[in-house]
């Protein structure tokens, strides 16, 4: 269920500019994104999964926040990066 290496450094040199900036608010945004998109999958199959649904709720939470900084600090960066991951805001 965990990402690996390769396609960490592939969503990192996307979204974050290259592949060691992992700090960036996008590239975080963007590794979230694709670990709900990877847990919601196993929550399909595995509905009685607790932790797994409490860890979704938190990265849910965690990635919320981020893109709260992110739209108070680049407005055109926020839309650009919802549009990019088409997230629903």
């Amino acid at each position: 269920m965990s990402l690996s290496q390769e396609k960490k450094a592939e969503i990192f040199a996307e979204y974050g500019g290259n592949a060691s900036n992992t700090g960036s608010t996008e590239a975080q945004v963007a590794l979230f994104t694709e670990r709900i998109n990877l847990i919601a999958e196993h929550l399909k199959i595995n509905k009685k999964d607790n932790s797994s649904r409490l860890s979704l709720v938190k990265m849910v939470g965690k990635r919320k926040r981020l893109l709260r900084y992110l739209a108070s600090k680049d407005i055109s960066g926020y839309r650009e990066l919802i549009k990019k991951l088409n997230l629903r805001k």
